[in-house]
């Protein structure tokens, strides 16, 4: 088999708003590769941008003509996440079906939902898969006969803190973990995409909203993922950047943070994020590294050089949150090269 490139990003969102506008990703094309699988979180349906999401008060479609921005430019994307919902999901996968560009995660139906898209490359297939574990209850969730995004359903429970008797008020210990069932039927989706392709990349929308630290939840669906059959477990939601992992032949980026967010109402919350770029080959993930980038003044994704500035903040960041789980940084050119502490 030969060696592809793979290159994923975090959340995409198009919205015109500010001045984000149709060359909001032209300062960062050079860096993706037309022979790599390009990947990303899509963050919005190309829908009726008039139409307020009823659950989310302020948020609204993307306007339909902003799916142009991705031509060229990314191969498929994920749309299970907290905004893809109703009958917008419909609308936007036939315009991104239009312009060729795969998806999964969202759909007319719970099947349809959880049906991979498949890249191939070289005679190589990559396919992906979509959940999202952040959704409003009511409506949101595909079902046998009713639209949605596929969904792995998260619990939460409040224990009290080690020393609460002796420091009464003290913040409880919050605990979280998968729905077993939802896991499992997630599980079964990679199984069965495993012997259609040669690399699975699952893309998952969970963790909590501006923070870094990883919930509990979500490395048990990871390492589920990775041993159901995935290679590639990439993260989106947090808007920050979270750890980066390896697991057993598998990676795992927790949350690689905003691509392009073009929301005002986000935007100090939505500008860093990172490009990662995976080399599969042999059967295997053979090398991982990423790349710094960020939104400019004009509301324009650009890279960034991990040696200085902006880049190395986001460099030193990456680091010094993916030590505790074994992952080792190095800065090599405009690149960050990640590896296991084990190698």
């Amino acid at each position: 088999m030969p060696t592809i490139s793979l290159q994923l990003v975090g959340d995409i969102n198009l919205k015109r708003d500010l001045r984000l506008n149709h060359t909001a990703l032209d300062r960062v094309a050079e860096v993706l590769d037309p022979k790599a699988v390009r990947l990303g979180n899509l963050e919005g349906c190309f829908a009726d941008p008039a139409v307020e999401l009823p659950y989310k008060p302020g948020w609204y479609h993307c306007e339909p003509e902003m799916v142009e921005c991705l031509l060229g430019r990314f191969d498929a994307v994920a749309c299970a996440n907290n905004v893809h919902y109703g009958s917008a999901i419909a609308e936007s996968n036939r315009r991104l079906d239009a312009a060729g560009i795969l998806h999964a995660g969202a759909g007319a139906s719970l099947a349809e939902a959880r049906r991979p898209a498949i890249v191939e490359r070289d005679g190589v297939r990559v396919g992906l898969l979509a959940f999202t574990s952040v959704f409003w209850p009511v409506g949101h969730a595909a079902t046998d006969h009713s639209p949605g995004v596929a969904t792995i359903k998260g619990h939460t429970a409040y224990a009290p803190h080690p020393r609460v008797f002796e420091m009464p008020g003290a913040p409880a210990v919050v605990r979280s973990w998968p729905d077993p069932e939802e896991l499992e039927a997630a599980c079964a989706a990679i199984r069965a995409l495993r012997p259609q392709v040669q690399v699975v990349v699952v893309y998952l929308h969970w963790g909590v909203t501006g923070s870094s630290e990883v919930a509990e939840y979500q490395p048990a669906i990871a390492h589920r993922a990775i041993d159901a059959g995935a290679d590639v477990v990439v993260g989106s939601h947090p808007h920050v950047l979270q750890p980066v992992e390896f697991y057993r032949h598998g990676v795992i980026f927790y949350s690689l943070g905003n691509f392009i967010f073009g929301w005002r109402l986000h935007r100090h919350l939505t500008q860093d994020g990172l490009l990662a770029e995976v080399s599969w080959g042999q059967g295997t993930v053979e090398a991982v590294a990423v790349v710094p980038v960020q939104r400019n003044a004009e509301d324009q994704v650009v890279p960034l050089d991990p040696r200085q500035g902006e880049g190395a903040r986001l460099a030193e960041t990456v680091a010094r949150l993916s030590a505790p789980f074994g992952t080792v940084t190095e800065v090599a050119g405009h690149a960050v090269r990640l590896r296991p502490e084990r190698s």
